[in-house]
């Protein structure tokens, strides 16, 4: 059971206004306010906004998290699903041992944005910070985290990240044009690509990539080949048993998680093809599971367990107000295995 957090105007760094003054002047009583600091349910949601928008009009800000609070990192997916996100938990646990600190997991409740149960769920725990995977922050949410002093950092950004927003990335399109680069060079001239959601920054730069490598190798991309996914193993195969039952179907498929690769890799399969003597297939992520799929799959390494390793440690890092936020990319590279060949005749 979460206890409410005991509430005094010590905790306010602005010095511009007391708890009292906002009950006061939202007409309702200091344990109200309370309640509503520390992300309690049982407050009607028009008491809420107007508590909160006092908050902000007054520049609250809610003195750091100290060793009497939980020492907890809260990591946060829109799904725990995917193998994926095994390394990203593996990376913040490695920086939380470092400081004696714990990690707990949570889902944001909407597929990019946390919804209004996650945010509530996190003020009542105020942790020492939020990692955030494949995610956008509403302006409402990122005000509320701030006036707790509950500092973020975003992995993998859904869109391209607003200026205040520490984020860390990789080099998707270096890496989409990696991949397609190899098939090229391997003799490929027909290539499929399956990326991600067109809503996400990262499938869209892969995409970019994948359509660079074909200008570079004097190729056109056919558009009947370019295909957006969901990075899983369902969509991938979806995608492949389409694209592997047109009259002129491709000699490769770059798709663009290792699990939608996986979909494509039982697509040739239940087509009765070779791969990778009748049809190469490059991945995207280097899981675990990549090296042990039939045939050991070629595919682009993203390190995951660097990227939530810096995410962890750039949120731990004292703040300074006048300190741009940081954005990192970390470098991709390709790594070749046997489902990628020259083509056959």
């Amino acid at each position: 059971m979460l206890l409410p957090m005991r509430v005094t105007d010590e905790d306010n760094t602005t010095g511009r206004v007391t708890l009292a003054e906002v009950a006061t002047q939202a007409g309702v009583s200091l344990s109200t306010v309370s309640k509503v600091l520390n992300g309690r349910s049982d407050v009607s949601a028009a008491t809420r906004t107007r508590v909160e928008q006092l908050l902000e009009n007054h520049g609250y800000r809610r003195r750091a998290a100290t060793s009497s609070h939980a020492p907890l990192i809260e990591l946060v997916f829109p799904e725990l699903e995917s193998v994926w996100a095994m390394e990203l938990i593996r990376g913040v646990e490695n920086v939380a041992k470092q400081h004696k600190a714990s990690v707990v997991l949570s889902e944001s409740g909407d597929r990019h944005a946390p919804g209004r149960e996650w945010i509530e769920g996190v003020l009542q725990r105020r942790p020492l910070g939020v990692v955030l995977v494949f995610s956008s922050l509403p302006d409402k949410v990122k005000r509320q985290l701030r006036s707790r002093a509950v500092p973020f950092v975003i992995i993998d950004p859904a869109g391209d990240p607003e200026a205040d927003v520490p984020s860390v990335g990789s080099a998707n399109w270096a890496g989409g044009m990696a991949a397609t680069r190899h098939l090229t060079e391997l003799g490929h001239r027909r290539i499929a690509i399956i990326t991600g959601p067109t809503d996400m920054m990262c499938s869209l730069a892969r995409l970019d990539g994948f359509r660079s490598a074909m200008t570079m190798a004097g190729l056109e991309t056919d558009e009947r080949l370019v295909r957006y996914g969901d990075f899983h193993v369902q969509g991938g195969f979806e995608q492949a048993m389409d694209l592997l039952t047109l009259p002129d179907r491709p000699t490769a498929i770059f798709a663009g998680s290792d699990l939608q690769a996986l979909g494509v890799l039982e697509a040739a399969r239940r087509q009765g093809l070779s791969v990778p003597e009748d049809l190469s297939v490059v991945g995207y992520d280097d899981v675990p599971l990549a090296q042990w799929s039939s045939p050991p799959l070629t595919t682009v390494h993203q390190p995951l367990r660097q990227m939530a390793e810096e995410a962890a440690r750039m949120l731990l890092q004292p703040a300074e107000a006048d300190r741009p936020a940081l954005r990192m990319e970390l470098a991709t590279r390709l790594v070749v295995r046997q489902s990628s060949a020259t083509p056959s005749a």
